[in-house]
C-alpha cells in the first residue's frame, strides 16, 4: 500500500481544501511532482489543453492520501 510521506501528506491535504475549479501553476507542480514520486514514474508535466491526465492524477494522489501517511 502506497502512502505519503508526512510533510507531503499535509500538502496534499491543504491541496485538497481547495474549492476553486481550476489549479495554479504552483499546485500544478505538486501534483506532477507527487505523482511521479508515489507512482514511480519520469517526472514531466502532461499538457493542460485537456484536464483528463490531471485529474486522473489527482484522483490517484487522493488514493495514496485516504491511505494516510507513514509512521516512521
Amino acid at each position: 500500500m502506497v502512502r505519503f510521506e508526512k510533510k507531503d501528506f499535509e500538502l496534499w491535504e491543504e491541496f485538497r481544501m481547495g474549492t476553486k475549479h481550476h489549479i495554479s501553476a504552483k499546485e500544478f507542480q505538486l501534483v506532477c511532482d507527487f505523482h511521479a514520486k508515489y507512482y514511480k514514474h519520469t517526472f514531466y508535466r502532461p499538457c493542460t489543453c485537456s484536464a483528463t491526465t490531471v485529474n486522473r492524477w489527482i484522483k490517484d494522489l487522493n488514493i495514496v492520501w485516504d491511505n494516510g501517511y507513514k509512521k516512521d
